[in-house]
């Protein structure tokens, strides 16, 4: 395991937990009625740059985790 690029992962992971999870945080069903076609498309994109960067974040995680070789 890679001490070095755990604690890079791990920060990687607070980083985007700031900018972005309260943006993709469920709300209220009542509320989703109310969104408008640009709303809507915000949240998708905002959804989707989350969802890549998590994807790369877990990924150098398991490379993190790898033995070196």
């Amino acid at each position: 395991m890679d001490a070095t690029k755990l604690q890079h992962v791990y920060r990687r992971l607070d980083l985007l937990d700031d900018r972005l999870t309260h943006r993709v945080r469920p709300r209220q069903p009542a509320n989703m009625g109310r969104l408008n076609p640009q709303l809507m498309e915000e949240r998708v994109k905002d959804l989707s740059q989350y969802t890549v960067e998590l994807k790369e974040i877990l990924q150098e995680l398991v490379d993190s985790l790898r033995p070196a070789r």
